[in-house]
Parts: C-alpha cells; structure tokens; sequence
C-alpha cells in the first residue's frame, strides 16, 4: 500500500474540493484525512489531504504529472505531494546546551518523530559525546565573525552531502546565514524564549525574574533573515509566580522549550504546515 499527503494554496474559488477528490477517485486513491482553510481577508485556499493506494501497480510520479498538467494547471495551484514512506532527513545544528538535544534524540531514538538524523553540526565540540551515545555522525564547524564564510560553505556541503530536508536549531547560538536560509527557505525551525523582544540578551530568565512576570513561554518559528519573527509554529506557557526562584524559572522554561521544539518538528516532519505571508496553516 502507498500512502501519499498532499498540500494545497491557491486564490479561493469554487470547485476546488470537488475537483481534487475526483481527481484521486479516477486515479483508485481512497482518501483518508482531508482538511481545508479559507483566509477570507486574502481570499487564499489552503487544504491538506491524505490518501492511500491499494493497487501496487499505482505509480506516484505518474499522479504527481496527472495532478500537475490538470487540477494544478487549472485552479494555478502551489502544491507538494510527499510519499509518506519516506522519512523527512533532519540535521541538528547545536552549540553548547544540551536539554533539547537530549529531548530530540531520546524521542528519535523511540521512533516518536517520524524523521531521520543522519548528521549532527554545532560550533563547539562539547556535545560530540552525546551525538556518539546515540551513534550519529557530529561535525564540529567553527563559526565565528573571523571563518563566517568558510564555515557556511562547510555546513551547506554537509547538508548537501547528507541530502538534508530540513535544519533544526536545538538552541544553536549563532545566527544563521542569508544563504542558508535561502537554500533552506521555511525549511529551518528555532526555538525561543517567548520573552524576545521584551527581555533579550544572555539571561532573559533572570530578567523576567526581576520584573516578577506571571507567565513564562516558548516559541517555535521557521527562520527568517529577520531575527526571531519568522512564522510561528507552536507555543505553549507555564504560569510562574513570587514562589518560583530563578532556577525554577530557567527548569519551566527549558521545559517549555524541549516541549514545543519536538512538536514543531512533529507539525514539520507530518507535512501539517503551511507558510504563506510570514504565518502559518498548522493542520491538527
């Protein structure tokens, strides 16, 4: 059986719904999941859809060229079809903390992501020996002000090397490149303190402390070459009050972040979202 997701954006109009799933009846698919989503201020239809083929004779590139030359070709559609059989291949860019690389590893290890992990980047080698404890490569690429160039040219021949999809900054410390991001565009997931812009700098949680916040978050986002505004993905919070110290605050918030960090790239590595003028679709 082959088991394919579709994802759809093109101008709102009628007969779009009825026109893919016809399409998939003529083609033997059977649908198994079908959702859709109108932004009516931008007048922009957005639909995501699983099927299956029972019929191995089914040729996925044969469908992919039907859909294109007709449906595609007809409402002038964006569009992805993925073959759900083939895992998304995830590389890991680190520096020195460790919590979400412990966090992603331990789930990918449980088979909890639906990815692979061929490789592993960070500018420091503190974290090789956890790379290694899990048996996936680590490439330690400095990168600073003074080796910018060659240490983009370095990762970018990693990632093409490894056949990389998509990057996931498990708190890496650097900011990425404007190449890179052109190369890898809605294809690279951070994760953040929710404080940003209001409590920036090196202890945002101390600085939260300070001003006795309430509520304290974490923010997972596609990444931009504006600094943390990028498409949100997913968030989620914990309410903190005059009890908490700081370290409860920096153990909730590191919490927060290994939490959404791993849905976001659940919600990436599922096909379940959609960018579209720096937001996103995200399908249940």
């Amino acid at each position: 059986m082959q088991k394919i997701t579709i994802l759809i954006h093109c101008k709102d109009q009628k007969g779009i719904i009825a026109a893919v799933t016809t399409f998939i009846a003529k083609v033997e698919g059977n649908i198994t999941y079908i959702d859709q989503h109108v932004d009516v201020e931008q007048n922009v239809f957005f639909m995501r859809l699983e099927c299956e083929f029972t019929n191995q004779s089914s040729n996925i590139e044969d469908i992919k060229e039907k859909f294109s030359k007709t449906i595609a070709a007809d409402f002038n559609m964006s569009w992805d079809l993925y073959n759900q059989e083939q895992k998304p291949k995830m590389a890991l860019f680190v520096s020195k903390y460790d919590h979400c690389l412990f966090d992603i590893l331990g789930r990918y290890s449980a088979d909890e992501l639906g990815v692979e992990i061929p490789m592993i980047i960070s500018n420091h080698n503190d974290l090789r020996s956890i790379a290694e404890r899990f048996d996936i490569p680590f490439h330690y690429v400095p990168f600073t002000k003074e080796n910018k160039e060659e240490g983009e040219a370095r990762q970018i021949e990693l990632l093409k090397r490894y056949q990389i999809n998509f990057i996931v900054l498990a708190r890496y410390m650097q900011i990425v490149t404007p190449k890179l991001i052109s190369l890898y565009e809605n294809k690279i997931i951070n994760i953040h303190h929710s404080f940003l812009p209001a409590f920036p700098g090196a202890k945002p949680y101390h600085s939260a402390f300070k001003r006795g916040v309430k509520i304290i978050g974490a923010t997972s986002h596609y990444v931009t070459e504006e600094l943390d505004e990028g498409p949100i993905i997913e968030q989620d919070i914990a309410r903190v009050s005059h009890i908490h110290s700081v370290e409860d605050f920096i153990m909730k918030g590191r919490d927060l972040e290994r939490i959404v960090l791993a849905r976001a790239i659940k919600l990436h590595a599922e096909r379940k979202t959609m960018v579209y003028s720096n937001k996103t679709v995200v399908f249940s």
